[in-house]
């Protein structure tokens, strides 16, 4: 889609990036070590600038040569490039939000039962709470007719069930004292002013014990968990009005390139942009806040004013990685004086991918204290540019909500997948068949600027240099809904 594909030209006819062996190196991030799932950490990286002094969305110390484009130092591997975006940064600050405002950030804090669930004795079911082995007889007030049935919600104690009594009951209300069981409506016969029911229930039959679930201080999830909607519904059910919580990271997406066109059919040498549309959407499924996605061309003074003066934490660049007379990225960051931490990844596709500190927003602080944003930069080939989300944004959003790593996971090749020489490929994959003869199926259309596999895939292998013969075991990388 973009002229900073993967070598070569893109569809747009202009220059690609070159090989991962050419001149656009990083800028020194040789000193992480990562596995080939790419969960690995990087070395001397766990300080922060001293800006901040809890560490808090501040970046972690990497050596690097800030002098230039990074030219003296060769691309990073994939695993490390991974490790180097999960390991840049602290988690943002933390906040205390109503429950209303918590979904989709991240537990601060390890959520513990504020009481416990059930909070008493609860029916299951509607029917008849009894006590004994029956028959029973309905249970009599003072002056001799039914007792009113117990409802939930009902604020009162409900008065103590004898021996050989039944009441009637509704689901969530709470249990008399001295019952043994529910019966279900539709098991109950009656005979005469009496409640029968076929087989005699055993003790505890359809009663929730107080409890049952969880006890008061229990943990019921630890500190990193994503707060889903059933976790907002547990966390209410356990007592919480408000959440500490790890805020949803800010993103900016900044669409670069003149020869793209947002509507329409391609024309006149211009081509439709892939990446507006997949960018955002992607970057909410990682956990972020998207707060605007904007058009800037090749414009050099637009991206200049758009990257010093935004407050989002993470800004995202699609094209202009490479160094063609058009290609404003490096320059700018440059001129902003920029630190690069990765520029260059030897993955295919999308090895031109950079990670770049940048200095405070105009407005940006954190308690007073500024607080560093992070620029990723995106190949503009579409495959490429995928390759870049889930190689440097994904570890880098997690780190900055407070997530850990998701396990990592493997699968066994149905077929060969060729590899290149020395760099690790992203390969768009489905899965086939279940149990021992499950596996994986590398996809058509896999090229740098295609997103047909990808749009139909399950997951992405991770193949390594040299490629993976059919049963050999990869990892995966799932897609992130």
């Amino acid at each position: 889609m973009r002229r900073s594909g993967d070598g070569g030209h893109g569809p747009a006819g202009r220059p690609g990036s070159g090989s991962a062996g050419g001149t656009r190196q990083p800028t020194g991030t040789g000193t992480s070590t990562g596995t080939g799932t790419g969960t690995g950490t990087g070395t001397g990286t766990t300080e922060g600038t001293g800006q901040d002094p809890h560490g808090r969305g501040q970046p972690r110390q990497h050596p690097q040569d800030r002098s230039d484009d990074g030219a003296r130092q060769p691309a990073v591997t994939w695993s490390e490039a991974v490790a180097l975006a999960s390991s840049a940064v602290t988690a943002l600050p933390r906040e205390t939000v109503p429950l209303a405002h918590a979904l989709g950030r991240t537990l601060a804090a390890p959520l513990r039962a504020l009481t416990d669930l059930p909070p008493f004795d609860t029916s299951a079911m509607d029917g008849w709470a009894v006590s004994g082995p029956g028959p029973w007889e309905p249970a009599r007030a003072a002056d001799g007719t039914e007792r009113p049935g117990l409802l939930a919600g009902a604020r009162a104690e409900p008065p103590q069930l004898a021996d050989g009594e039944a009441v009637r009951i509704a689901t969530g209300a709470r249990v008399p004292p001295g019952a043994s069981a529910v019966l279900r409506r539709e098991a109950v016969r009656h005979a005469g002013a009496r409640v029968r029911t076929a087989t005699p229930p055993q003790p505890g039959t359809d009663i929730r014990p107080r409890g049952q679930e969880c006890r008061k201080g229990d943990e019921l999830l630890p500190a990193g968990a994503a707060v889903t909607p059933a976790v907002l519904g547990l966390a209410a059910a356990a007592g919480y009005d408000d959440l500490p919580t790890v805020p949803r990271p800010r993103a900016e997406v900044l669409v670069l390139g003149d020869e793209l066109l947002h509507r329409g059919l391609p024309r006149d040498g211009r081509i439709r942009d892939a990446l507006g549309p997949m960018v955002e959407p992607w970057l909410t499924a990682l956990g972020a806040e998207v707060t605007v996605t904007r058009l800037l061309g090749d414009d050099a003074e637009a991206l200049h004013e758009a990257l010093a003066g935004s407050t989002a934490d993470v800004l995202v660049t699609t094209g202009s990685t490479a160094a063609g007379p058009l290609d404003h990225l490096r320059p700018t960051l440059r001129r902003l004086d920029a630190r690069l931490l990765v520029h260059g990844v030897r993955v295919r596709p999308g090895h031109p991918m950079l990670l770049a500190v940048l200095g405070p927003g105009d407005r940006q602080s954190t308690g007073g204290q500024p607080r560093h944003r992070f620029l990723v930069g995106l190949p503009g080939n579409p495959l490429a540019a995928l390759s870049g989300l889930v190689t440097l944004a994904a570890p880098l959003l997690r780190a900055l909500a407070g997530r850990g790593a998701p396990e990592s996971r493997e699968a066994t090749l149905g077929a060969e997948v060729s590899g290149h020489p020395h760099d690790t490929r992203l390969v768009p994959v489905r899965y086939e068949g279940s149990g021992l003869r499950a596996r994986i199926r590398p996809l058509r259309y896999a090229g740098p600027a295609m997103l047909r596999g990808v749009a139909s895939c399950d997951a992405l292998a991770v193949v390594p240099p040299g490629g993976g013969a059919p049963g050999t075991d990869v990892p995966v990388l799932d897609l992130p809904w």
